[in-house]
C-alpha cells in the first residue's frame, strides 16, 4: 500500500507555501546587487544580523523562554553553520559567475538531497516516481549548463563554478531541512531556535568575511540598504519559520516542492532585469526541469 501525498489545498499548507515562494522567487534578484560591490561574506553577515534582531524581537513577542539546554544550543549551532553560513555564503558567491535565474533553477533541485537524505535519516522510503522525475530535472539542468556555458563571456569553467556553487549550498540546505524533520527540532520553540542559529551564524559569518576580505565594507546606497532589510526582514525573518514549519509537518522532500515555482519567477525577474537571453536550448532545460520536478511533486510516498 502507499501513502498519498497531502494535500496542498490545506490552507496550513498552502498559504505558507505561497508566500515563501513569492518572496524566495524575488529574493536571488536582490542578491545579485548585493554582490555586485560589497563582499559575498559581509553581505550575508549584515543580512543575518537583521534576521537574527527581528527573530530575536519576534521571541520575546511570543514571550518564548531563552532556555535552551545544551543540546538545545547544539542544535541552533548546527542550523545556523549548514543553512545561515555554509549555504548562504556558496549562494551569495556562485551569483558571482551565472545568472541569478540559473542558480534558482539549479536550487530548485533541493529536492532530490532532500529525498535521499530522508530516506537514509529518517527512514522515509524513495517511490519510483520520485526517482524518474528526479532524473528528468536533472536532466534539464544539464541542458542549461550547455546554455551557460556556450553563452559565459569567461568560458564553461566560469558556468561550472557558478554550478558547483550552487550544488554545495543545496547540501548545506538540504542538511538544514533534514535537522528541522527530527524529533529534536519539535523540543524547542521555532522562533526561539532560528533567533540562537542566525545570531550564531552571523557570528559566524562575520568571522569569515573578515578572514576572507578584510574589515567590514558597506554600501551606503538606498538599493543596497533596502536590500538588506529585504533579505533580512521578508526573505529570512518571515520565510524561514514559514519554511521550516511546513518541513515539520509534511517532511523534507515534499517541503522542496514549493522550489518548483520559485525558478519561473526568478527566471522572469532575470530576463526583465538582468537581461537574460533565452534560446531553444535554455527553454528546453527550464521545461524538463519543471517536469521533473512535478513528476517528483506528484509522487506517493510509500510506507515505511
Amino acid at each position: 500500500m502507499s501513502e498519498p501525498a497531502p494535500q496542498s489545498t490545506r490552507a496550513a499548507i498552502l498559504i505558507p507555501f505561497a508566500i515563501v515562494t513569492l518572496i524566495w522567487g524575488s529574493t536571488w534578484l536582490v542578491i545579485r546587487d548585493q554582490v555586485s560591490s560589497v563582499p559575498p561574506s559581509w553581505s550575508v553577515t549584515y543580512r543575518f544580523l537583521v534576521a537574527g534582531l527581528a527573530m530575536l524581537v519576534l521571541a520575546l513577542i511570543k514571550r518564548d523562554r531563552f532556555a535552551l539546554d545544551a543540546r538545545g544550543w547544539a542544535f541552533a549551532a548546527a542550523i545556523g553553520l549548514s543553512q545561515f553560513v555554509l549555504n548562504f555564503n556558496f549562494v551569495y558567491r556562485a551569483e558571482e559567475h551565472i545568472t541569478s535565474g540559473i542558480v534558482a533553477v539549479v536550487f530548485a533541485l533541493l529536492l532530490v538531497p532532500n529525498a535521499v537524505f530522508s530516506r537514509i535519516f529518517l527512514g522515509q522510503r524513495m517511490g519510483r516516481q520520485l526517482l524518474v522525475g528526479s532524473a528528468v530535472a536533472m536532466a534539464g539542468i544539464a541542458l542549461l549548463f550547455l546554455h551557460e556555458a556556450r553563452l559565459s563571456p569567461n568560458g564553461p569553467g566560469e558556468t561550472m563554478l557558478g554550478i558547483g556553487l550552487t550544488l554545495s549550498a543545496i547540501l548545506c540546505a538540504s542538511s538544514a531541512n533534514i535537522l528541522q524533520a527530527t524529533k529534536m527540532a519539535k523540543r524547542y520553540p521555532m522562533f526561539q531556535t532560528l533567533a540562537a542559529a542566525m545570531m550564531i551564524g552571523t557570528a559566524i559569518d562575520a568571522v569569515a568575511a573578515y578572514t576572507l576580505s578584510g574589515p567590514p565594507v558597506i554600501e551606503w546606497r538606498t538599493g543596497y540598504i533596502g536590500g538588506i532589510l529585504y533579505l533580512g526582514l521578508l526573505g529570512s525573518a518571515l520565510t524561514f519559520p514559514l519554511y521550516f514549519t511546513v518541513i515539520r509537518t509534511i517532511g523534507p522532500a515534499k517541503a522542496a516542492y514549493s522550489s518548483v515555482i520559485v525558478p519561473v519567477i526568478a527566471m522572469l525577474l532575470s530576463t526583465l532585469f538582468e537581461g537574460y537571453r533565452w534560446s531553444l536550448l535554455a527553454a528546453c532545460g527550464s521545461v524538463l526541469a519543471g517536469i521533473g520536478l512535478v513528476i517528483a511533486l506528484r509522487a506517493r510516498r510509500p510506507n515505511r
